[in-house]
């Protein structure tokens, strides 16, 4: 009895189903006419987006051209801090020199007097090997790395 009643249940499923077909089918016609007379104010409508969409892509090829062109190349601005001349201490002194100096030529100096002498490590680049003057400059230390070398000589910096 159940499976007699489940068949039964979907027979009248189809039907409603095929009932709504022809109104749906009208449903339809009615705005494919409206559709139909609207077509040529669509067309009108459809060709303006189109010529306005290839516009800005010119416009927008055109503005980088534009930008390279306009801006020109600056020269970069030292950091005046850096720049600004500051007196090494006596034991600083005796490997750049005693007059002021800006931060930047002095750490030049003290590759220089490293790369002279060979001080750098040749097992481990990044580490320095200090003479008697370096080991006063780096607080009794034999060996330091580069990155600890400029913490210590800005502390003999005034």
């Amino acid at each position: 009895m159940a499976t007699a009643k489940k068949p039964a249940a979907t027979k009248p499923a189809a039907k409603k189903s095929a009932a709504k077909k022809p109104a749906a089918k009208k449903a339809a016609a009615k705005p494919a006419a409206k559709k139909a007379a609207a077509k040529p104010a669509a067309k009108k409508a459809a060709a303006k987006p189109v010529a306005k969409k290839a516009a800005p892509a010119k416009k927008a090829a055109a503005k980088p051209a534009a930008k390279k062109a306009a801006k020109p190349k600056t020269a970069r601005k030292p950091n005046a801090a850096f720049m600004k001349p500051m007196t090494p201490s006596a034991v600083l002194g005796a490997v750049v020199g005693s007059n002021p100096l800006p931060r930047t030529e002095v750490t030049k100096k003290v590759w220089d007097y490293i790369k002279k002498n060979k001080l750098q490590d040749e097992a481990n680049k990044r580490n320095i090997n200090a003479d008697e003057k370096l080991k006063a400059v780096f607080g009794g230390k034999k060996q330091v790395s580069m990155f600890e070398m400029t913490k210590l000589i800005s502390g003999h910096l005034k």
